[in-house]
């Protein structure tokens, strides 16, 4: 089917008003935007303990396995696909320090690796949405660590789909166990778990 030119200049006004949104909320409202083809995703809750001391360990023992000219950022800014209207922004992106020298946002065919510790108050986004979302921007593997069940997977291997761009590969670990993230392996002991949920009424 072809898009009208109407449609298109429509659809790209539409992106620009969210993408214009989405930067000027986040510094003013809690939690984190971000723009997928369904349209503005909020995780209303600011991350806890648990969720940035699992990024922050997976951060330190990637880096301290992997060549010295990549990183395993964990700051602004997004990944952004301006044709496709999606801007995300990975808990932890593995990059190289050249490919972050741009103006803007990242291109998100730089990456090597996307990261993502699952939050507690919005879990599909990241097992559904940027599950769908990452494939589509050319991320090569999207890691996934989940602190409510202590486990996670390892997402590589684009192909086609009738759907678009998936995943082919999936690896899947408990913490405890060492995890393949692109080509290094790294230690998933004593990462945190979320506290279990009051109980009652």
């Amino acid at each position: 089917m072809t898009i009208a030119p109407d449609d298109a200049r429509r659809d790209a006004s539409l992106y620009e008003a969210m993408r214009d949104f989405v930067q000027s909320m986040d510094d003013t409202l809690p939690g984190r935007f971000e723009i997928t083809k369904e349209g503005i995703v909020h995780d209303m809750m600011a991350p806890v303990g648990p969720h940035e001391l699992t990024a922050l360990r997976i951060r330190k023992r990637l880096e301290r396995v992997m060549p010295e000219e990549l990183v395993a950022h964990t700051g602004t800014p997004d990944v952004e696909d301006e044709p496709e209207r999606i801007m995300r922004h990975p808990d932890i992106m593995v990059i190289a320090e050249a490919d972050m020298e741009v103006e803007g946002s990242f291109d998100p065919r730089t990456l090597v690796a996307a990261i993502e510790v699952v939050s507690r108050s919005n879990p599909d986004n990241d097992w559904v949405g940027k599950m769908r979302d990452y494939p589509l921007l050319g991320i090569p593997v999207y890691a996934v660590f989940d602190p409510r069940t202590g486990s996670g997977a390892v997402f590589s291997d684009i192909h086609s789909t009738p759907a678009g761009p998936r995943y082919a590969t999936r690896k899947d670990f408990l913490y405890g166990e060492d995890v393949t993230i692109a080509d290094w392996a790294v230690s998933t002991e004593n990462l945190p778990l979320y506290a279990a949920p009051p109980t009652g009424a």
